[in-house]
């Protein structure tokens, strides 16, 4: 798969711009603040319905405008598609796919498949649970579409519990006693329901993933050391065991806890990713240089994983070679320039190897053009 054509209105910086790419690797070159990451992330967005920048879209739209269009046409093994995402703050972003209107915006979702590495990763090996969550759960969706459903039943029963949870938390601090929990049961079937299905298929998922993991980290890091990755649960499981009745039983087991903090202590939203180097954690452990390492694993490991899936993902590359040592550069450009399409930004030149300098483009003052 590669992107043929990407078009931006009102997005971040740009008012209107249009950038024709071809298959193979591609260089957004330009001063840094001139827009480079702008149009990655836009191609990022289409791929998840989010930026690996900022939790909300308001950032996304050009100051001044109401909303944002992002457009791009993808080839994937000589059929071309068009997808379209209309981006518009504190409503529903709309959706196209060909020339027809989707009924969800979610529906584009494996529509454009993409693995995207930029400096914020560092977060997936230092930061907190909920960047690792997200990872795990943006390559469910990539992997297999229809997951965006389940995790999104799963995100509005727990919201839904939450606000029943802190109402009475909040009522008893008032008045003294607990507000109305009549409902509270059946939240928590639809919470053990749709959290068995997350919580499987993330197990599924991190399971094949470790091992690529550790082949990527290998491979980028020249054989120093081994990284490794575990999928760790908050509610206690035995394997085999069956996952809804776990955490049906969590459920009752942490409910005063839950009614005393007003917030919902069981599900997979509490649960984590296992990073490690050797037989330490990589967080608080991993240098600078091993974090880098760890944190393109994953995204190697990703790309790998939905390459062996059917579609071949776009990679993008987005400021990452500046980060990198030179050995790592040269590793790095090894194991990716055999992609269908890697877009780099960077910018220097000199800090893309030469096996990946193909088409450039010169990124300044809101425009792109060919150079």
């Amino acid at each position: 798969m590669f992107v043929r054509r990407l078009e931006l209105v009102d997005f971040r910086s740009y008012q209107r711009v249009l950038v024709e790419f071809e298959a193979g690797p591609a260089v957004l070159v330009g001063p840094n603040g001139v827009g480079k990451t702008n149009l990655v992330e836009a191609l990022g967005y289409l791929a998840t319905l989010g930026s690996h920048r900022v939790a909300t879209d308001a950032p996304l739209v050009r100051s001044g405008a109401e909303r944002a269009v992002v457009r791009a046409e993808m080839v994937n093994e000589g059929r071309e598609l068009l997808v379209e995402l209309q981006i518009e703050p504190g409503r529903a972003n709309k959706a196209r796919l060909g020339r027809a209107p989707a009924s969800r915006a979610r529906d584009i979702l494996g529509a454009v498949k993409l693995v995207l590495f930029a400096p914020e990763d560092i977060a997936l090996v230092r930061g907190d649970p909920d960047g690792r969550r997200r990872f795990i759960d943006e390559l469910l969706v990539a992997r297999q579409p229809r997951m965006a459903a389940v995790r999104a039943d799963y995100e509005r029963v727990v919201k839904q519990r939450n606000a029943l949870l802190r109402t009475a938390y909040l009522t008893k601090r008032v008045r003294g006693a607990g507000g109305d929990l009549s409902t509270l049961d059946v939240w928590d079937t639809h919470l053990a329901q749709h959290g068995a299905k997350l919580w499987a298929a993330r197990l599924e998922l991190a399971a094949t993933l470790g091992p690529l993991v550790t082949t990527a980290y290998e491979a980028v890091a020249a054989g120093r050391g081994a990284a490794g990755l575990a999928y760790v649960s908050k509610t206690p499981a035995p394997e085999g065991a069956d996952l809804e009745k776990a955490l049906a039983e969590a459920i009752v087991e942490r409910r005063p806890a839950e009614i005393e903090r007003g917030v919902t202590l069981v599900g997979p939203h509490r649960d984590d990713l296992a990073l490690t180097l050797g037989d330490l954690p990589a967080k608080g452990y991993a240098s600078h240089g091993e974090s880098w390492s760890v944190a393109l694993a994953l995204r190697l490991a990703a790309y790998e994983l939905l390459r062996d899936g059917g579609a071949e993902p776009v990679l993008v590359l987005d400021d990452v070679f500046a980060e990198l040592d030179s050995g790592r550069r040269e590793r790095l450009a090894d194991l990716v320039s055999g992609a269908e399409q890697v877009l780099v930004t960077c910018a220097v030149d000199d800090d893309v190897p030469v096996r990946l300098r193909g088409a450039r483009y010169l990124v300044q003052d809101g425009e792109v053009r060919r150079g």
